[in-house]
């Protein structure tokens, strides 16, 4: 119940200095901790998918393919995104590499850039022990505390192009 009214209360914040800039909220994702725990555990999935819910049916919830949080936003009438996170290396099991563990941040652009293409349009990525995961995702992430992330996305969108990915706005299919 804490983790729901928590959520609530964030974006209902959220959703409030969006609209006195005049914008209206499109998505809803978890952060660290609470968004990879939502991954395996579904009280946790329920909580934050029933927040979503319970503050606006339309908004979209991100989550990892397969993963708790994506089956409870689906449960709870929500659209939902799976995500794949170009600059972040992934376990066999298809969740992250914890970030406090050895090469869980992939800091060269180069392999960056390659790992989202081959996200986007072969639906596979190499995890950290080498085997290979199909993952049907619908958007990228990048983290912001990536260094050069501006210029890393506008990268990997110019190579989603050039690999004949299309492009469009998250929640159009």
């Amino acid at each position: 119940r804490e983790i729901e009214d928590l959520v609530v209360y964030q974006i209902g914040a959220l959703s409030a200095v969006a609209a006195v800039q005049g914008i209206r909220l499109q998505h809803v994702k978890a952060h660290g901790a609470l968004y990879n725990m939502a991954v395996r555990d579904r009280a946790i999935a329920d909580a934050i998918a029933r927040a979503t819910a319970a503050v606006d049916r339309a908004l979209i919830l991100f989550g990892l393919p397969g993963s708790e949080l994506v089956a409870a936003g689906q449960s709870f009438g929500l659209k939902t995104a799976r995500e794949g996170f170009a600059d972040r290396a992934y376990r066999s099991d298809g969740t992250l590499v914890p970030r406090h563990e050895a090469g869980a941040v992939i800091e060269d652009p180069e392999m960056v850039v390659n790992r989202a293409v081959s996200m986007a349009r072969d639906r596979v990525i190499t995890a950290i022990d080498g085997s290979r995961l199909v993952l049907e995702i619908e958007t990228i992430c990048v983290h912001g505390d990536t260094p050069g992330a501006a210029s890393l996305a506008s990268r990997i969108r110019q190579a989603l192009t050039q690999a004949g990915v299309a492009i469009q706005p998250v929640g159009i299919s």
